[in-house]
């Protein structure tokens, strides 16, 4: 039996739109604010990696405490104000859950920012595993560390996971583990490279016809 394994940001939920606005025009200008620093460099890091990266690179003008603060407070804003839920997603978990395919949750932000988001929309209890990067001592996307901890978590070999995701990191990091990748594309990640993927969707509708398709 397959699994399906759902990114959050830009996936469950359109936070993506969100905080490309927020590391373009907030925390970019403060922590490297002599550099031009294109997002997809850093979309779906964990936010704590993503300043480790920034400072690796091009140093940085704020201190690390300063960084995870003004993420934390945006986390907050956009999970609990902002967001809305992927168009359909209940009827897709309730399909995939007739069909006895497990599924989960697998997602870089840590526990209490998904636990923002599962509460608010009532998604306590929808997923078989709900999985954070900071269960795990490695690196985040694009390393495949991720996924491969969430195959093995929810008992399925990876090959038999299909991973929904929408950032290039995420994308390089479920083809780099193994699974079947498909690729939601949004605008807030612009002409990114999605070659990785297995297949490619463009909407709510279509990710669900090809979840179901490439799960059975």
């Amino acid at each position: 039996m397959p699994a399906v394994l759902f990114d959050m940001d830009g996936v469950l939920v359109n936070s993506e739109d969100y905080w490309v606005d927020f590391q373009r025009e907030d925390i970019f200008p403060a922590a490297v604010p002599d550099e031009d620093v294109d997002v997809a460099e850093t979309s779906g890091m964990n936010f704590r990696e993503i300043y480790d990266y920034l400072d690796a690179e091009y140093g940085t003008a704020i201190s690390r405490e300063e960084f995870i603060q003004r993420f934390t407070e945006a986390a907050e804003e956009i999970y609990t104000d902002r967001v809305e839920l992927l168009d359909g997603l209940r009827d897709l978990l309730t399909e995939l859950d007739d069909r006895g395919v497990p599924t989960a949750l697998v997602s870089s932000s840590p526990h209490d920012w998904i636990g923002m988001v599962t509460e608010r929309f009532d998604l306590e209890g929808e997923f078989d595993r709900v999985i954070s990067a900071d269960d795990i001592d490695a690196a985040s996307k694009p390393a495949p560390d991720v996924f491969e901890y969430a195959a093995d978590e929810i008992g399925v070999p990876a090959a038999e996971c299909v991973v929904v995701e929408d950032s290039a990191n995420g994308i390089e990091a479920a083809a780099r583990a193994g699974t079947v990748v498909v690729a939601y594309r949004i605008d807030a990640h612009g002409d990114i490279d999605r070659s990785p993927a297995d297949e490619i969707v463009d909407s709510p509708a279509e990710l669900r016809e090809r979840v179901l398709e490439t799960a059975a």
